[in-house]
């Protein structure tokens, strides 16, 4: 992994992925630890593995990942929208929660956080950023307000505590991040150097929830459609780009890509996006993403909703 962002002589033409990218997580680890020790990484001690559990509910933003048998073919349903519920006060109130908890347990690999992750690991780090812990991260904060434009996504992940009975994980705070619908990355690519769009920090609430607003990413040479995600214990470790319990990826489903990149303003995503699947994704490939794959419903006209439960 470089530990510059690329300049633009450096930069690989735009249908080609960059040779660094997303090359696993072994790779990643001799710059990752020099912020966050290996015990911490690995999850050595109090930190715990990183699982996904089976969703429940057809809420317009589900919250957890789909099982074995229905992950790979799941369709978006056309009554969903944009517009996303907030969770209850209480975890006991939300059968969604309460499902995840009863199914709660399997495990899923940790994974890179690819080369653009913008935690200081690896060049500049956003975390520090004031203006960073928001919801909506379509656009960029601080000295430009560039918003990153696409079909309409909702993410909601619903984290759980695997050393309590996985209750809810109330307080642990997540950084999401993701490409564009063109596949580049702010504060990495040529001319998005000074642009931080498409990142930002949300706290889990009583219910382990965290929801981002943002864009349906969009489709390169080398890797399945996937957002990228890390769990810190506290929001104050995230905005201080401390400790971390859990690196990992969403992937999106086949059925949304196909139907988002049919739509105007993805033609470069309709073109790379045939060029890899799930199986052969070199982050996703060893079991095709399964325990990671989001559970999604919606529209182009509509907006889509992914969810995935994740247990800590």
């Amino acid at each position: 992994m470089t530990n510059e962002p690329r300049t633009p002589e450096g930069q690989q033409p735009r249908h080609e992925p960059h040779p660094n990218h997303d090359r696993g997580l072994e790779f990643d680890l001799s710059t990752l630890i020099s912020r966050r020790s290996l015990g911490m990484f690995l999850g050595a001690g109090t930190a715990a593995a990183l699982a996904a559990c089976t969703p429940g509910g057809t809420s317009s933003a589900p919250s957890g990942s789909p099982s074995s048998s229905t992950s790979a073919t799941a369709t978006p349903s056309a009554s969903a929208t944009t517009t996303t519920t907030a969770p209850s006060a209480t975890a006991s109130g939300s059968p969604t929660v309460t499902r995840a908890i009863a199914e709660c347990g399997v495990e899923i690999p940790q994974e890179t956080a690819g080369p653009y992750p913008g935690d200081g690991s690896n060049g500049p780090n956003v975390l520090a950023a004031s203006g960073v812990v928001r919801q909506d991260i379509t656009s960029s904060f601080g000295t430009s307000t560039t918003e990153a434009t696409g079909v309409p996504l909702t993410v909601t992940l619903t984290l759980l505590d695997n050393a309590n009975g996985c209750v809810p994980l109330a307080g642990a705070a997540v950084y999401a991040w993701h490409c564009d619908k063109e596949g580049r990355y702010s504060l990495y690519d040529s001319g998005l150097e000074n642009e931080n769009f498409l990142r930002g920090v949300q706290e889990a609430d009583a219910n382990g929830q965290v929801t981002f607003k943002t864009i349906y990413p969009g489709a390169y040479n080398g890797r399945w459609p996937h957002i990228h995600f890390e769990v810190f214990e506290s929001m104050n470790n995230a905005t201080a780009a401390g400790q971390v319990l859990a690196v990992s990826q969403i992937a999106l489903t086949d059925a949304a890509c196909r139907q988002v990149y049919a739509s105007t303003g993805y033609e470069t995503s309709a073109r790379n996006f045939p060029n890899t699947t799930l199986q052969s994704d070199n982050v996703f490939g060893e079991d095709g993403g399964i325990y990671q794959l989001a559970t999604m419903s919606g529209s182009v006209s509509g907006g889509y909703a992914a969810g995935l439960n994740v247990t800590i």
